[in-house]
């Protein structure tokens, strides 16, 4: 394979500003260029990052657009991110990079002495071999110059916002004197209001006028906030504010009210004198949420998760003010909103944006509906690239899965997923529904129906729950319904009555999973068998279950192996990425991986030089290699039935591509037992493997692309006449408490039991044993 090479412009200090379509431009910094090819590794590359603008390389993170997308920044974190960006670029000269850099909070120092009336001596005071260069680290005053170079034992440089003390290792065993660096050093207090000294002029007394009452309340916050003080309104309304000191007997006052016949307010009375003591920092009650928006807005665009915890710690580094976690995340919720739009706003675009979606995809499925009072309550998607890929391409092999949302007004995201050639998951269909209910995987599956228009019998892989599998029957005739083994175990062990340990529970999963898979009916049964001498009751369970849905032994369908439906864990991702933003834009964040996957694989298949998927040709390899090991017999025949001999004696008729072990026609590849036919009448195993495994029919999969949709966060018109369809949030909202982080996975039915060390009982230990001692 020929070497990749491209011209990475990396660029620092500018500032990404978003367009009216939604995409981010980028302005100002500094751009230098770096070579870079598929042999360069990720942490070589961000040293040259770091050594070409001279930063450090631990506070940098380096990202980049998709070629045509300018909406999401895609991170490179380790060597695999940078070689699939190469290949996203393979056919440019050049590439962005966009480096970015965090703030770090230097190691404590609290140990150093911190006089500045004393000459104070490191002689006691000198840190580890180990750690021989930041030693101090304080805040200093604005008005030092940027950079200041001390001479003697200590190499001090300083900047608007730090002093580093750089000590040569050789010097760690002898007293260093820091007395000359200790006046440049400003107390915590002054660090507390260096963010708001830019406020402390915002109110200047008798006579200033404003345009509203709300940019008087404004500049006074933070002119509060600057000072360092707490106020309360005596009275505030839409024209006049009379405003004291918190602080009991403190003479600070103002009152502003409106001008005759205008709308401004003028300061007429202020008593600018405090006798308060005030407070280092400030409890944050004049701190308002759009206050805590305005101020974390910008940091908030670049950095998604800024999470409160740390919006509470830099409020009060800053600003001296002391949030609650609440404050600041009613502050990040507001700044969200203005970042994103608003959430209910969202739900009545969705009429337009399912036609943007049609528009700009042609051939994809975009349809919704509402209930009776407009309200929300279900949403289909599918686009073009992906109806045509899975039936061009994939095996008529569906997984269907729900997945819940923890987004604002809750609901369910429901996904169906198909396996490529490589098996590999492909995204076809999803729904955003106002709640998993019977009636809307109905219309779910029947939008999908429509959608795929094809006549072909196709299997699904789903919970046997009684919507889903009514809904198949009904909608899909004569196709197949395949149980997904995870929750068919979930279930057997809550309808269990009785308690069995981890241990048990384990080989009860085992057994199952081996009756499952199990090829012919007699090997169902043994392993059954094997449950029942554990248990009868869940061996009564097992042959209740409809097992002509879900064993290989009995299955009409064809599922090639594939026993659960967790395929669905993609789209679990994904949402899970996207579950805070407003609907059209979680629906087109969606949209976003998808094309990204669809790209991503494209690429990769057209450097495949084997007839076969690698993870099929790996298979047929494996087969191959055991026909020739176990030295089969075969008895040839004038017919395509064959008699193989060796461990065992099996029938291969190489017309029907059957063998009567099973394997060729569950997995559609031949078994070892058919290649040693195959290679008896002088054929090729790859003209008897399936078509769904061939890279031709891969590359076919992925063929089609995804398009961007433009104006995701369009206004909604003014004019009546041209909305057709109000659309309103759903009644559902986000319970209180904290959502759950992770779902079931599919052997989380086998958690180990409290086992008591006394009796040896289940369910509780030793502490709450009622045996006697």
């Amino acid at each position: 394979m020929a070497e990749t090479k491209l011209i990475a412009i990396c660029q620092l200090g500018g500032e990404f500003e978003a367009n009216k379509d939604g995409s981010l431009s980028y302005r100002g910094g500094d751009a230098h260029a770096i070579d870079i090819d598929d042999q360069m590794k990720f942490n070589d590359f961000k040293t040259e990052v770091a050594e070409m603008f001279n930063c450090s390389i631990n506070n940098m993170s380096l990202k980049y657009f998709l070629p045509g997308n300018r909406k999401t920044l895609i991170t490179i974190s380790n060597d695999k991110d940078l070689k699939r960006m190469l290949k996203f670029h393979w056919d440019s000269v050049t590439t962005d990079i966009y480096v970015i850099l965090e703030d770090i909070v230097l190691p404590d120092v609290s140990n150093l002495p911190a006089s500045r009336s004393s000459r104070t001596t490191l002689s006691e005071a000198v840190p580890p071999v180990d750690a021989p260069v930041a030693v101090v680290d304080a805040v200093v005053d604005d008005t030092l110059q940027s950079a200041i170079h001390l001479t003697g034992p200590l190499d001090v440089v300083v900047d608007t916002d730090h002093v580093s003390v750089h000590i040569d290792e050789a010097q760690l065993d002898q007293p260093l004197d820091i007395s000359p660096i200790l006046p440049l050093v400003d107390s915590t207090d002054e660090r507390h209001a260096k963010g708001a000294q830019q406020w402390q002029n915002t109110i200047t007394g008798v006579g200033q006028r404003f345009s509203s009452v709300h940019e008087f309340r404004e500049s006074l916050r933070k002119y509060a906030i600057a000072h360092q003080f707490a106020f309360r309104y005596k009275k505030n309304d839409s024209h006049r504010v009379t405003v004291k000191c918190k602080a009991e007997g403190c003479p600070w006052r103002i009152h502003a009210s409106r001008l005759s016949t205008t709308q401004l307010i003028c300061i007429k009375k202020m008593n600018a004198t405090h006798t308060c003591e005030g407070s280092v920092v400030t409890t944050g009650h004049q701190a308002t949420r759009s206050w805590v928006a305005s101020i974390i807005k910008e940091k908030l665009k670049v950095f998604p998760n800024y999470k409160p915890k740390d919006i509470v710690n830099d409020i009060k580094q800053e600003y001296g003010i002391q949030l609650n976690y609440f404050q600041a995340w009613r502050g990040k919720e507001i700044a969200k909103e203005q970042l994103q739009g608003s959430y209910k706003e969202a739900y009545n675009q969705l009429p337009l944006f399912c036609e943007k979606i049609a528009e700009t995809n042609p051939g994809s499925v975009a349809t919704f509906s509402t209930k009776e009072d407009s309200s929300f309550q279900r949403l289909f998607v599918s686009f073009h690239a992906s109806l045509y890929g899975f039936l061009q391409g994939c095996r008529p092999l569906l997984f269907l899965d729900s997945i819940p949302l923890k987004s604002k007004y809750q609901g369910t995201l429901l996904a169906a997923t198909a396996a490529d050639g490589d098996d590999g998951v492909f995204p076809v269909a999803f729904a955003v529904v106002d709640a998993e209910t019977d009636e809307n995987w109905h219309w779910f599956l029947l939008q999908l129906k429509t959608a795929l228009s094809t006549s072909c019998p196709i299997t699904f892989v789903a919970d046997r729950q009684k919507a889903i599998k009514e809904s198949i029957d009904n909608v899909f005739k004569g196709s197949y319904h395949g149980y997904c083994l995870r929750y068919l175990t979930e279930q057997l062990f809550r309808d269990l009555k009785g308690q069995f340990s981890h241990e048990v529970k384990r080989l009860m999963v085992e057994d199952f999973y081996s009756a499952a898979y199990a090829p012919r009916p007699e090997v169902f049964h043994r392993c059954i068998e094997s449950i029942k001498s554990i248990s009868v009751e869940a061996y009564d369970w097992i042959i209740k279950s409809e097992p002509q849905n879900w064993a290989n032994a009995f299955f009409q369908g064809a599922r090639y192996n594939h026993m659960t439906s967790n395929f669905g864990e993609m789209f679990y991702s994904w949402a899970s990425d996207a579950h805070e933003l407003p609907i059209t834009q979680m629906v087109d964040a969606i949209r976003g991986k998808i094309m990204e996957l669809i790209y991503t694989q494209r690429a990769e298949s057209d450097l495949w030089m084997t007839r076969l998927t690698p993870s099929m040709e790996e298979k047929l390899e494996k087969e191959s290699l055991k026909a020739r090991s176990m030295q089969l017999q075969v008895l040839l025949s004038a017919g395509s039935t064959f008699e193989v001999r060796g461990e065992s004696v099996e029938v291969v008729d190489i017309d029907h591509w059957d063998c009567s072990c099973k394997g060729w026609q569950l997995t559609g590849l031949p078994c070892c037992h058919a290649i040693s036919v195959i290679t008896c009448i002088g054929r090729s195993p790859y003209e008897y493997c399936s078509r769904y495994f061939t890279t031709e029919s891969y590359r076919l999969t992925y063929s089609e692309s995804v398009h961007p949709i433009p104006n995701v966060d369009w206004p909604v018109q003014k004019d009546s006449s041209q909305v057709t369809v109000t659309v309103t949030p759903p009644p559902t909202r986000r319970p209180p408490g904290r959502p759950t982080s992770k779902r079931c996975g599919p052997h989380d039915v086998v958690k180990r039991q409290l086992q008591c060390s006394r009796c040896k009982g289940l369910g509780h230990n030793k502490s709450t044993c009622k045996e006697l001692s």
